[in-house]
């Protein structure tokens, strides 16, 4: 059988919709390593992928449990670091692993707990320019950050942070030369799509709204 992607216009005349109850609602997003600071003033980070943007404030989803929470909840400063695909290996090398000690209850099984994740994922920190937390330097983009508002989700399992972006650091490479705009064509993030790992595929079009216009095969 194959496991091409569905291509919904062609289909949609033949396509029939089932009622589901999935595990989980990951339905393709990027994720984005955290870097917080502990209690003791070293350093934690953590692979997430609840996050998206409204201008420079990103909205955050974490577990209520996580050491990431407790952290911004008390020091809210911190570092939203955006991993390219190729990272993906080191994004999971921090998966099971919590700066909690000890492990809560409610984490998965086989999480463990690691008070050194920069060592630990392979990744190396450098210093931020307005925050305590650092940046990881592997990342090609990397929001410095403050955490405005924290405040528990309806269920009270997860915590909904508003962090607001102070200071945007880019790899020159994914930059349009002599300007503030990243670039689509150079620039794929990493997507955690029903705990699977992908990045972009080729582009398809753009907005009429873009500041980077490329052709494209319709073009």
């Amino acid at each position: 059988m194959s496991t091409a992607p569905i291509d919904t216009v062609s289909t949609h005349a033949a396509a029939s919709h089932t009622a589901i109850e999935p595990s989980i609602l990951y339905f393709g997003t990027p994720v984005v390593l955290l870097s917080t600071e502990n209690q003791d003033g070293s350093f934690n980070l953590a692979p997430m992928s609840s996050a998206w943007a409204l201008g420079w404030t990103v909205v955050l989803g974490l577990g209520r449990e996580g050491q990431t929470a407790q952290n911004l909840g008390d020091r809210p400063d911190l570092v939203i670091n955006l991993p390219a695909p190729a990272l993906w290996p080191a994004v999971e090398r921090l998966a099971p692993l919590t700066g909690r000690n000890p492990v809560p209850a409610g984490k998965a099984a086989g999480c463990r707990y690691e008070p050194d994740k920069f060592t630990a994922a392979g990744l190396h920190a450098e210093p931020s320019h307005t925050v305590r937390p650092p940046r990881v330097t592997e990342c090609p983009l990397q929001f410095e950050a403050r955490a405005e508002r924290v405040r528990p989700d309806l269920s009270g399992e997860f915590v909904v942070i508003e962090a607001v972006v102070r200071k945007v650091h880019a790899d020159p490479r994914i930059v349009v030369p002599g300007t503030d705009h990243v670039d689509p064509a150079a620039w794929s993030p990493l997507l955690y799509n029903f705990r699977h790992y992908f990045a972009l595929g080729p582009e398809l079009g753009h907005s009429y709204r873009t500041r980077t216009p490329h052709s494209t095969p319709d073009s």
